[in-house]
């Protein structure tokens, strides 16, 4: 079972992104962290995730870019610099819909980028595609770097 992690600074949006899960009877462990910082500590097995068993390296990562301390585009930067890090896949989850943003967020390495939908059920939908392609399509690596 394949671990996800959810970087987003929202909470309305975090709880949505669970229900999504709930609703599409996603039964992959979601994890949720506030910001960039937050996401480089659980990546990394620091501070309030020192337990490995308990936090343990995502085959995913759902990222939005604006955040508080350290953004997505630091925290993106970050991982795919990282070589134990750099082969979980990362997929953009943000309001932004900038050219800018997109283009830098793929030259960075992020794996897709994706428009937040305005509407729940449009939010909904997009999870069930992503379920659909990330976990019953795609090959992820179930254990890259050397965590």
């Amino acid at each position: 079972m394949i671990t996800i992690v959810l970087a987003d600074d929202d909470s309305d949006d975090r709880e949505l992104v669970r229900e999504a899960f709930d609703e599409n009877r996603l039964s992959n462990p979601l994890v949720t962290v506030r910001d960039g910082h937050e996401l480089m500590e659980y990546l990394r097995n620091e501070g309030a995730f020192r337990d490995r068993e308990r936090y343990p390296r995502p085959g995913l990562i759902l990222l939005d870019l604006n955040m508080p301390r350290k953004d997505g585009r630091e925290a993106l930067a970050e991982i795919k610099a990282d070589p134990d890090l750099r082969s979980i896949p990362v997929i953009v989850l943000t309001t932004s819909q900038a050219e800018q943003d997109v283009l830098e967020s793929y030259d960075v390495g992020a794996n897709s980028y994706i428009s937040k939908p305005v509407t729940v059920e449009a939010l909904f939908h997009v999870i069930r595609i992503l379920g659909r392609y990330w976990f019953e399509i795609v090959d992820l690596p179930m254990h890259g770097g050397s965590r």
